[in-house]
């Protein structure tokens, strides 16, 4: 015994730890947590809520969908109210082109079934044989090609980005057109030069690999005849009977496309008269038009408003230096576009070094949330 306990106080000596209840701790401790949890499963009706959780019966089974493919992105209601003029359906119009429609597989079969090619021959409901060759036309039961030739968008969500690239130039060398043919993904579209050799066997393989058309227009620069886009160029000086032999002649150079871009042309996309004549007579045919979007001075979009015509604009030129880290840039620019106002359009040159880059940046475009589309995708029908 220490000299310490032999002088503390009677009763003062020290506890031993030992000696406390430590199971009668425990045992109150544990019905305090068990008491707290039945009285807030008792109290609670989701106890595990905290989230707006929705419940949606599935009438159909789709073979090969499974629960990690669905997802509810946004629930608001009276959305028809909030769609705003732009987006209602009403008689004298549709919903926005093919991104807002079911459409119609161009080979008869259903939507789930993948696309092994599209027409390659002249549909005679929207052709009209001519001297000249086969010129689009709109059929009696109101076909425009613009429909017949489009390629079906398989497989979208509205709430996901849209892009569409055009490349321009087929036909104009054997090695680059083969090579974009071969190269670049279905969804891509391709513009004839109408000036091009073998422009029907190009448009076959091109339609064989599911690729949407355009036909390549060569309009007036302002530098003209300094820079001459060929001896059918449409001139603003042309009389009517004049512009139309040179555009009829353009047009039956090459079939199944689904409307025309703007090859150079910066002084007569800003000549209203000569761009309310050609849209006009573009929608005619049953014809789209994309502006090239190399001129800032272009009226298209005005006028493709006010004569009705399917139209769309391109945001950015890939390649004005054909450089990779230039082509990279604008197609980091292209989709900053896209992300903000929900599509964008794209046009390049069949280089071998566009054609490469376009490549590379499609092979994982869906995983960075954004996806390509045929141009006619993009215009409001």
């Amino acid at each position: 015994m220490s000299s310490e306990d032999l002088t503390a106080p009677l009763g003062m000596g020290k506890r031993r730890l030992d000696r406390l209840p430590f199971g009668l701790i425990g045992a109150g401790l544990l019905s305090v947590i068990v008491t707290t949890t039945i009285i807030w499963i008792a109290v609670v009706d989701d106890p595990l809520g905290g989230e707006p959780v929705a419940v949606l019966p599935l009438d159909a089974v789709v073979e090969g969908v499974t629960s990690h493919d669905i997802e509810v992105v946004e629930i608001r209601p009276g959305i028809g109210e909030d769609l705003g003029p732009e987006l209602r359906p009403n008689s004298d119009r549709d919903l926005l082109g093919p991104r807002y429609q079911m459409v119609q597989r161009p080979d008869g079969l259903g939507p789930d079934a993948p696309i092994k090619g599209l027409s390659i021959n002249p549909d005679s409901r929207v052709s009209e044989r001519t001297d000249l060759g086969f010129l689009p036309k709109i059929s009696d039961a109101g076909v425009r090609p613009l429909d017949a030739y489009s390629r079906p968008v398989m497989s979208e969500f509205s709430s996901i980005p849209k892009i569409a690239v055009i490349v321009n130039g087929l036909g104009l060398s054997e090695a680059g057109t083969q090579n974009a043919i071969d190269r670049l993904p279905s969804d891509v579209t391709l513009a004839l030069a109408p000036y091009g050799q073998d422009l029907d066997l190009w448009m076959q393989q091109a339609r064989m690999k599911g690729h949407e058309l355009l036909l390549q227009l060569p309009l007036e620069p302002f530098d003209f005849p300094d820079n001459d886009p060929g001896p059918d160029t449409l001139l603003v000086s042309l009389r009517p009977d004049e512009m139309l032999t040179r555009l009829a002649f353009l047009l039956t150079r090459a079939t199944n496309y689904v409307g025309t871009v703007a090859d150079m042309g910066a002084r007569f996309t800003s000549t209203a008269p000569s761009m309310e004549f050609l849209m006009e007579k573009l929608k005619e045919r049953g014809l789209m038009f994309v502006d090239n979007g190399t001129s800032s001075r272009s009226i298209a979009p005005d006028m493709a408003t006010k004569t009705r015509l399917p139209f769309s604009g391109v945001d950015v030129v890939l390649d004005e230096v054909p450089r990779e880290d230039n082509i990279n840039a604008k197609l980091l620019q292209l989709e900053g576009v896209a992300r903000a106002r929900g599509f964008a359009v794209a046009a390049g040159s069949a280089l071998p070094v566009t054609v490469r880059q376009l490549e590379k940046w499609v092979h994982d475009l869906e995983e960075r949330g954004l996806q390509l589309v045929p141009i006619s995708a993009t215009i409001d029908r």
